[in-house]
C-alpha cells in the first residue's frame, strides 16, 4: 500500500483522478517515469569523452530539436602545429621586408598550399612555422618576427628566392616523414655538395649543442624536408645526407650553394628524453 501510495505522487494530475489511485502495473510506471523526465526543466550534459569547452544544453522554453552550443571555463591544451617533413611544393618569394604595420612580412606565391588554406593557418616555410596572415588566390602572406629572423636562414632570401612549403598535419594526412613542430633549432652551414651517381651527398657544419642530438640513421629536418643521416662526425661538428634524384627536383637544399645557411631541426625524441634523464639525474644528486 505504501509503494502505491508513492507511485501516485508522482503521477500528474492529468492522469491521476482526485476521487480514485488507479493500479500500478509495470508498463503504467514506466510510462510515469518517461513522462517525468519530459518535464526535467533543465538538462545539460557534455558529450564529448574528453575535455571541451562546449556544451550541449537543452532549455525548458524552447523546442527539444533546438540546441545551443555554450562556451564553459574549461579548459583545453591549445592545438600547435605538425608538420611530416615531406614538401608539397617549392614556392617563390615575391615580397619579403617592412610592412606598413612596421612588422615584417613575407608574401609567398604557391599553388597547392592555397587549396583550402584559411586566415591563422600554419605553412612551414623552409622547415619554420608560420602563420598565415593574408592570401589571395596566387600569393599568402606570413609576418616574421625578430626572433624568427635571427634563429633561421629566412634573413638569407630574397624576391625570387625558392622556398620549400608544406602545410599543418591533419589526422587524415599520411605520416610520411616524421614529426616536425617547424620550431627550428638553429642553422648549419653546407660544406659540401658531392654527386654520387644521380644522387647528391650534402655536409652540414652544426653548433655542438645541436649536433648532440643528431644520430646516424636518424630523423633530422633539413629546410623542413625530412632526412635520415647517414654520418654524424662530433669532432668536426657535421653530419651528412644523401637527396635521390626525385628529392633533388622537390625541394630547395640541392640549389643552396656551398657555404649558405640551411635551417636545422632536430628530431624531438632526443630533446625529451634529454629533458626527463635531467630531471631524475637532478633528482637523484639532491
Amino acid at each position: 500500500m505504501a509503494s502505491q501510495m508513492a507511485a501516485a505522487a508522482v503521477v500528474p494530475s492529468s492522469i491521476v483522478s482526485t476521487s480514485t489511485t488507479p493500479e500500478i502495473t509495470p508498463s503504467t510506471y514506466t510510462s510515469l517515469l518517461l513522462s517525468k523526465a519530459h518535464h526535467c526543466r533543465r538538462l545539460a550534459f557534455n558529450p564529448i569523452l574528453k575535455s571541451s569547452p562546449l556544451r550541449l544544453t537543452f532549455f525548458p522554453n524552447k523546442p527539444r530539436s533546438t540546441l545551443l552550443l555554450r562556451r564553459t571555463n574549461a579548459t583545453t591544451p591549445q592545438t600547435r602545429c605538425l608538420f611530416t617533413g615531406i614538401v608539397e611544393e617549392l614556392g617563390t618569394v615575391k615580397q619579403l621586408g617592412k610592412a606598413p604595420h612596421g612588422g615584417f612580412d613575407m608574401v609567398i606565391a604557391a599553388k597547392t598550399v592555397l587549396e583550402g588554406v584559411n586566415l591563422g593557418d600554419s605553412i612551414a616555410v623552409n622547415g619554420t612555422c608560420l602563420t598565415v596572415t593574408e592570401f589571395d588566390a596566387n600569393t599568402f602572406t606570413v609576418g616574421l618576427s625578430p626572433e624568427t629572423l635571427r634563429k633561421t636562414s629566412l634573413e638569407e632570401l630574397q624576391g625570387g628566392s625558392l622556398v620549400n612549403l608544406e602545410r599543418a598535419l591533419t589526422p587524415t594526412s599520411r605520416m610520411g616523414g616524421h614529426f616536425v613542430q617547424g620550431h627550428v633549432d638553429g642553422t648549419g652551414i653546407i660544406l659540401s655538395k658531392v654527386p654520387e651517381g644521380d644522387s647528391l651527398w650534402i655536409k652540414v657544419k652544426a653548433e655542438k649543442e645541436l649536433l648532440k642530438y643528431v644520430v646516424p640513421k636518424g630523423f633530422i629536418a633539413v629546410d623542413g624536408t625530412s632526412l635520415t643521416v647517414v654520418d654524424v662526425n662530433d669532432g668536426e661538428g657535421w653530419f651528412n645526407f644523401m637527396l635521390v634524384a626525385y628529392t633533388q627536383q622537390k625541394v630547395v637544399i640541392p640549389l643552396k650553394e656551398v657555404g649558405q645557411k640551411v635551417n636545422l631541426e632536430a628530431d624531438i625524441l632526443g630533446k625529451q628524453v634529454e629533458r626527463l634523464l635531467s630531471g631524475y639525474i637532478n633528482i637523484r644528486s639532491s
